[in-house]
């Protein structure tokens, strides 16, 4: 009872942002509105392209839209909160919202490091069993992997906040950032927290570094399958894994840096931060669509339709 009554004091978290300065907040708001406006953009782009063109009806590029659903889906975690903090001197969440900010960030968060393995599983299939490749990667096949990492991420996010859910918080409610991050919150609890935090650096570790190095091993193999055996589409078959492989660091890199150790207090932590929620998912669409000649073509395809469907009503 006494803990609950601990935790029920804390009623807000106060954020400090990306910058204190009044006379940054407009301009910031801009960069980062064009930001997440250009996220949703790329990212819609390639889910209906990807649906419409019935090219791209196989196992790889409905990925490619799962992939793009995800990215929306983190971009707009932390970014219309950080948006509207840019507009107000205020800047402060409920202790709710912030357990369901973190949350969803961490659910949608480990589906997209489940998600890639999903991904690379696929470009090996598609590699050594090219025969085989879309009776192997049946719809039911994609299906059952993408619900896999779905759970998984459900799984993990479940974890984070059965641990944090259970602290006392009555202290200090200032986190020195844009969004409730993890190990920021559980360094204002009102009690020791050496066990939870390396309990959060074990689950996160698991999750990210190991799905890390497995990537790395699983694309590092795909390489040298391409180089030594694929005569028949190679640039296309390297030109999709280096794609891969660059959105797998982007993504893994600076998760890997705030999650994978105890919390303490680095300059470069905001940084990171915007680039793994805010720049890395508006980033991915780029990559995948000027790396790839097929969704170049079914975008213009895509396009043109729109445009002869306006002219036609015009008329």
């Amino acid at each position: 009872m006494e803990q609950e009554n601990l935790t029920s004091t804390m009623k807000e978290f106060v954020f400090v942002g990306l910058s204190q300065s009044p006379e940054l907040q407009h301009p910031l708001f801009l960069v980062f509105l064009i930001v997440y406006v250009t996220t949703w953009l790329g990212n819609v782009t390639i889910i209906l392209t990807v649906i419409s063109d019935p090219h791209l009806h196989i196992p790889m590029y409905f990925l490619l839209a799962n992939l793009a659903f995800l990215d929306l889906s983190e971009s707009s975690v932390t970014a219309p909160k950080m948006l509207r903090d840019f507009l107000t001197p205020h800047k402060t969440i409920s202790f709710s919202g912030c357990l369901t900010q973190m949350f969803f960030f961490h659910f949608i968060g480990g589906t997209v490091v489940f998600f890639l393995i999903v991904m690379a599983i696929d470009r090996y299939v598609a590699i050594h069993k090219p025969l085989q490749y879309l009776t192997i990667m049946s719809r039911g096949v994609c299906m059952g992997m993408v619900a896999g990492a779905w759970l998984g991420g459900f799984v993990h996010s479940v974890v984070q906040i059965a641990l944090i859910i259970q602290l006392p918080f009555c202290g200090p409610n200032i986190l020195d950032n844009f969004y409730c991050e993890v190990p920021q919150v559980v360094k204002l609890a009102c009690t020791e927290t050496y066990i939870i935090d390396m309990l959060m650096v074990s689950n996160n570790g698991l999750v990210g570094t190991g799905a890390f190095f497995i990537l790395l091993t699983s694309y590092t193999i795909i390489l040298f399958k391409i180089r030594t055996h694929v005569m028949e589409g190679k640039h296309k078959a390297l030109s999709t894994c280096a794609a891969q492989m660059t959105v797998v660091t982007l993504h893994f890199g600076p998760c890997i840096f705030i999650y994978d150790r105890p919390y303490e207090k680095f300059a470069a932590d905001k940084a990171i931060s915007v680039l793994y929620t805010v720049v890395t998912p508006m980033l991915n669409p780029m990559i995948y669509t000027l790396r790839n000649a097929d969704m170049k073509n079914a975008i213009r395809r895509l396009l043109g339709k729109v445009l002869f469907s306006v002219n036609k009503s015009k008329h």
